[in-house]
Parts: structure tokens; C-alpha cells; sequence
């Protein structure tokens, strides 16, 4: 069965909702979102007593919401009145039409506030509002870097290598670079983040390959992953691992680097109470080729299904989340980036945001993955992208055959 999926979503605003009524009227809200986007109890209690809706609040990994969205929506049911919509998924789900259009219930001052706002509109249509405002910031740990004596992060890819080596050598850590290689999305987007990095894109404006040639930097980034993990600084058991896991690796102080670091996990690095490296954790710049520190944008949304049982619920429960005072909380317990430039400022003005200059200055660099917006074809082929670097850091495969593998992986997902 073909995926045809995503992207809707909801959409956000405390002051243009005249839902609330309504919402109130209603018992129950089912919300489907991944770990890091559940919400703590104690916001799940207020916002019950705020609406008087109870809130049942799920919680599945990524990949795993995906695919009950699409089950869900091929067979005409809701997975939920309010789910998780990725970036990546506005192409399909918007052409499906499983989601619903918010436009009418936004308040235009808020959507203005939401720079990622228009990565969630499909064919006119505003189907989703970003509840986390994800783009990769370079994340590392300024103690391991002076016990190495190295003095600044690092500003290229040779750089990020040779203090890695630094610190292997002090025996600091053993593996001191963390990536995701398993066959999960976290993987397929590490590479493209470090595309970036290297100075180039994955596609051009048809969407024809740009990383098969080895000077090409798609071609340098794949190699730049395979050969690090063969020098010993990215650690073998990697290519089982999800970029949640790199994390708790960094959280416990076992690597130097998130290479594809969350800019929001600045918020839980630095929590002595979730974190043993909350006082060396530091931000920097991406590293980049071409002196310009280029970084993705993968924000992520809430959306309400077409077939949602309490569709009003689900569009107050969105503005609400939307609120300042709720974002600046999601940011402390669970280190999701506000979508809101405003609260963003807000928080770096406090000094609550964790090397906030560094993150604006890197939010100010903010690329999509697409400039044309994310083809309906991207899950599939992103599917494949995974799989592949996964086969090529076990060593089944060359970089020289997993980049041709990727290019007929993405031909293949286009015809289809």
C-alpha cells in the first residue's frame, strides 16, 4: 500500500479562536505526538481546567505516528483530533487532503510571529502551525575540548575532525563525534544537514541529483560519515542508533559532539536535573566549507484530521499550546525551539535561552530542504536515503554505490 501522507496541521492563536465555547462542550481530546512533544501532566491538568476537556495525550516515536497516520487516513478514520505533522509531510498529505484547513481560525499576527509558518501551507492553504521550530545548531562539550587543549569549536569539517582526534587521543572519549547511522529518518536528515556543510544541496531546481560526484559536497558529506566511524571516532554501534539516542549519549557526557544537534536540546543539556553535562555544554555555529554556517530547518506542527471526532477541541488545544507563556514552558521541560520569533527574544532578553546568541545568529541562517517545498516523493525516497547510509556504514556497500543507490532511490520515488 502506498504511503500517500502528510503534512496538515493545525494552527495557533490565543486570541482569534472564538472556539472556546465550544471546546468546552467537549469531553474528551485525543493529541498525538512524539516524546518530545508530550506535554508534562501538570500542562495536561491545566489545560483541562482551562477548557474543561479532558486531554489524552499519546505518545509514539516518529516513524510510528507515521505510519498510524497513514493507516488511519487510507482507512477514513482520525488517529487522533490533534496529531504530530512533520515538515516533510506536507506534500503528500496535503495532495490526500487529510488534513484541515486553519487559515480561517488564525489570528494573521500570530502567523506572522511564526517565520516557519509557510513550510505548512499546501496549495494556498495554511494546514499546519509549527508548535516546534527545530533547525541543527553544532552542540558540544566545552570541558572535553579544554581537557584536549583546544581552544574554539570548530568552524570546518577538518577542524570538527582534528579535535575529535584530540580528544580520542586524551582518551576523553572514545568515540567523541555522535551521528545517527541507523535506518531511521534522524539519519537520512544528518546527512543532508551536513550536504549543507559542505557547501552544496541535494538537488537542483528539477530535482535532479547533485550528489553523485565525489568533489560534489553530497558526496563529501556521505564520505565524511563513513569515514569517521572507519577512524574510529563515531562509534560502531551507531548504525543501530537514533539521533534520540545520540542524545542521551551527549546528556551523559560520552561524546563531544551533536553534530546534528536540535538547537531546543540546549534547554535539556543544560538541566543538571536530565543532564551530567549541564555546566560544559555549549552551542557554536555550524561548520561549513564556504565560511557561511548553513543549517536546516525541520520544524515540526500540529494538525487536525479531517475525520477528527472533536475537530473545535483540537483547534483550541493548538492556539493554547501557541500561548507564550506554554511555548516558554515546552522549551524548559522538553526543549522544543518556540515557533514564535517574539517568545524566542523574549527568552534570550530573560538569559533563560542557553547560548541564545549563538542559536539566533544560527536561526538567522535558516535553510528548507527544499526551496521548492517538499515534494510529495520525499518520504519515500528519505525512507531509502536511510537504508542505504545504514547498509554503507555496516561496510555492505561503497560510498561510491550508496550515492548511486540514492540517486535511482530518488528516481524511483518520483515516478511513483
Amino acid at each position: 500500500m502506498k504511503r500517500r501522507l502528510f503534512l496538515a496541521a493545525a494552527m495557533v492563536m490565543p486570541l482569534a479562536l472564538s472556539l472556546s465555547g465550544a471546546a468546552q462542550a467537549a469531553d474528551n481530546l485525543s493529541v498525538l505526538l512524539p516524546p518530545w512533544g508530550t506535554l508534562p501532566k501538570d500542562m495536561t491538568d491545566k489545560f483541562a481546567a482551562e477548557r474543561g476537556v479532558a486531554l489524552d495525550a499519546q505518545t509514539l516515536g516518529w516513524d510510528d505516528i507515521l505510519t498510524k497516520i497513514v493507516t488511519s487516513s487510507v482507512a477514513g478514520t482520525a488517529p487522533a483530533d490533534a496529531t504530530e505533522l512533520d515538515w516533510s509531510w506536507i506534500g503528500r498529505f496535503g495532495a490526500a487532503k487529510w488534513y484541515v484547513p486553519l487559515e480561517d481560525k488564525i489570528d494573521p499576527k500570530i502567523i506572522a510571529d511564526i517565520p516557519t509558518a509557510s513550510i505548512f501551507q499546501y496549495d494556498g492553504h495554511l494546514i499546519g502551525v509549527t508548535y516546534s521550530n527545530d533547525f541543527r545548531v553544532l552542540i558540544y562539550n566545552k570541558a572535553h575540548l579544554a581537557k584536549a587543549n583546544v581552544a574554539a569549536a570548530p568552524k570546518t569539517p577538518d577542524e570538527l575532525i582534528a579535535t575529535a582526534k584530540a580528544v580520542k587521543a586524551a582518551k576523553i572519549a572514545e568515540f567523541p563525534i555522535g551521528l545517527p547511522l541507523s535506518a531511521t529518518e534522524g539519519t537520512s536528515t544528518a546527512w543532508y544537514l551536513l550536504t549543507k556543510v559542505f557547501g552544496g544541496d541535494l538537488f537542483d531546481k528539477d530535482f535532479k541529483p547533485l550528489f553523485i560526484d565525489p568533489n560534489s559536497p553530497g558526496y563529501k558529506a556521505l564520505n565524511f560519515e563513513i569515514t569517521a566511524l572507519k577512524d574510529g571516532l563515531i562509534d560502531p554501534a551507531a548504525t543501530g542508533l537514533k539521533d534520540v539516542d545520540v542524545q542521551e549519549l551527549f546528556k551523559a557526557g560520552k561524546i563531544t559532539f551533536d553534530v546534528a544537534g536540535w538547537a531546543g536540546n540546549m534547554a535539556l543539556y543544560s538541566d543538571a536535573s536530565k543532564s551530567q553535562v549541564a555546566n560544559d555544554v555549549a552551542a557554536a555555529l555550524m561548520p561549513s566549507t564556504i565560511g557561511k554556517a548553513r543549517t536546516l530547518g525541520l520544524p515540526e506542527a500540529v494538525g487536525i484530521p479531517v475525520k477528527a471526532a472533536n475537530p473545535k477541541a483540537a483547534a483550541a488545544f493548538i492556539a493554547w499550546l501557541l500561548k507564550p507563556e506554554n511555548e516558554i514552558v515546552l522549551y524548559d521541560q522538553l526543549g522544543d525551539m518556540p515557533a514564535r520569533l517574539s517568545v524566542l527574544k523574549q527568552l534570550n532578553d530573560s538569559g533563560k535561552l542557553k547560548d541564545g546568541n549563538v542559536l539566533l545568529a544560527q536561526a538567522a541562517l535558516v535553510e528548507p530542504l527544499f526551496t521548492q517545498g517538499a515534494p510529495s516523493w520525499y518520504p519515500d525516497f528519505s525512507t531509502a536515503v536511510a537504508t542505504i547510509i545504514n547498509q554503507a556504514a555496516k561496510d555492505q556497500i561503497s560510498v561510491d554505490k550508496a550515492v548511486t543507490a540514492i540517486a535511482k532511490a530518488a528516481a524511483d520515488a518520483q515516478a511513483n
